[in-house]
């Protein structure tokens, strides 16, 4: 059984519903709710606004996600704003060495995402010709780890010397810093010692694209910085929670570094939203997706997903959803304030990778487990296995196989192991890895969270857990600088 697009985009729930699995009798128990989730995301559509949903700072806010699709004026997204990314795009290209994005959850995680499915691995090794002009790449601001902020340094300096040397000409760097507050400590504190540093060598001539808080008329500490410095400026909107911001300025702005195709990425997420304003479960991918995995863990006690895309790349694709499905669901208090303690745990895992680490708990360990794969049907490029040891007949036996019909038949003989063990599994196929897919897949799994979110009567879209940890660690960090001031 499986949900098919026309645009080839293909969810297969065979080992997820059916006899032994989630059943036709869930559905019925869950019918009436369904209907008000539906309901519900109508409502956010049209208005932005999701019942009991208030901002952290316990104000109403809208939700605005599931317009970012969409390109109009007086939109998030709008022509006026994929010209100002047109700008950075020509701005980079040919001219900027280093692109340096800080950021930290959405603002690092889904920009992972784009850069590895638009430049893979060895982007950096590659020539300025090879990469069509554009900028190597480096992510930081991620964590507070001064050794990799020492090495990240370094490396750059090292660059800047062979560049003056061979060129003649200073490193030039850009710093793309991403903060709507400009108080994140993680991205902050890398920034502040990566430009101080950089500053300090003169063989880099740096300077800092800002992603922040448009607002002029309360400027954050960022906004305030951008304005005084005179540094350009792309927006995190209000109504756009991190883990969903991929879809606006915050990942655009690092799309723009890399030539990735944005309006394709746009086109894949509209289409998807098309397709999840179907009232029929069978023919939306987000409901479908979100009914199986909440009935799945509520009854049937599957209340871990392993997210397990089929392909290297793909692997921060599955990062990125843990902080999704983690700070969208996981919530103490439902939305009349009654505690619930709700979520599903997810677990990031790579196909063939992690058949060699984890499948072992997958398959025998509890029973509480949805494995969710993500393959690749058609991939760029291919090789045929070659039978370069005839001698060796375990090698030989596979000589012919292609390498992407090799991945595929183990991961569909993971999914069949599983099955015969009563582990429930499904699969989302992808016809390609591109931006307009990648646009399908990260939307459907977006809508599919507001839909659970819904069922289970939590706030999808705030992340109180959060805020927990920094009221405990600032006045910490206050004292801590006293300290080490009287010394």
């Amino acid at each position: 059984m499986s949900l098919k697009l026309k645009s080839g985009f293909e969810f297969d729930y065979d080992n997820l519903y059916g006899e032994g699995k989630v059943t036709e009798d869930d559905l019925k128990f869950y019918e009436a709710d369904l209907k008000k989730a539906h309901e519900a995301l109508k409502v956010m559509r049209e208005k932005g606004f999701i019942r009991a949903h208030l901002s952290k700072d316990g104000e109403p806010e809208k939700v605005l996600f599931s317009q970012l699709p969409y390109v109009e004026e007086g939109h998030l997204n709008s022509p006026s704003s994929l010209k100002h990314l047109q700008e950075l795009t020509d701005h980079v290209k040919d001219n900027v060495d280093v692109v340096v994005s800080l950021g930290i959850g959405g603002s690092y995680l889904g920009n992972k995402v784009l850069f590895d499915v638009q430049c893979g691995e060895f982007w950096n090794a590659l020539t300025k010709e090879e990469r069509d002009g554009f900028p190597k790449v480096y992510f930081s601001g991620n964590n507070i780890d001064p050794q990799r902020t020492h090495d990240l340094i370094a490396h750059i300096e090292k660059m800047a010397k062979v560049s003056q040397s061979h060129q003649g000409r200073k490193l030039k760097v850009l710093l793309l810093v991403i903060s709507k507050s400009g108080g994140t400590l993680d991205t902050m504190s890398n920034f502040l010692v990566i430009y101080d540093e950089l500053k300090k060598c003169a063989d880099v001539e740096q300077e800092v694209v800002a992603v922040t808080d448009p607002n002029k008329e309360k400027p954050t500490l960022l906004k305030k910085l951008a304005m005084e410095h005179n540094w350009p400026q792309y927006a995190v909107p209000d109504g756009v929670g991190g883990r969903f911001t991929i879809f606006c300025e915050v990942g655009l702005s690092l799309a723009a570094c890399i030539g990735f195709d944005i309006q394709a990425f746009l086109n894949g997420a509209k289409d998807m939203d098309q397709a999840c304003q179907n009232d029929d479960i069978w023919q939306n991918p987000a409901m479908l997706n979100a009914f199986l995995k909440f009935a799945a863990a509520e009854k049937h006690g599957r209340d871990i997903e392993v997210m397990m895309p089929y392909g290297d790349y793909m692997q921060s694709i599955s990062e990125w959803y843990i902080q999704l499905l983690a700070e969208s669901l996981g919530k103490q208090f439902n939305k009349e304030g009654k505690e619930v303690c709700y979520g599903r745990t997810p677990l990031v895992a790579v196909g063939t990778r992690d058949m060699h680490s984890q499948t072992q708990q997958h398959q025998e360990g509890k029973l509480n487990k949805v494995v969710q794969f993500v393959k690749v049907a058609n991939w760029p490029v291919d090789y045929p296995i070659p039978n370069v040891f005839p001698e060796a007949k375990k090698l030989a036996d596979i000589a012919g196989v292609t390498m992407s019909q090799a991945l595929e038949t183990a991961r569909q003989s993971n999914a069949d192991a599983l099955t015969s063990n009563h582990r429930y599994n499904a699969c989302f196929t992808l016809p390609k890895l591109d931006a307009y897919y990648l646009g399908q897949l990260l939307y459907m799994l977006a809508m599919s969270v507001a839909y659970e979110g819904e069922l289970a009567d939590v706030d999808a879209f705030n992340q109180p857990g959060v805020e927990a940890y920094k009221r405990i660690m600032w006045p910490r960090l206050n004292e801590l600088k006293k300290e080490n001031d009287k010394k």
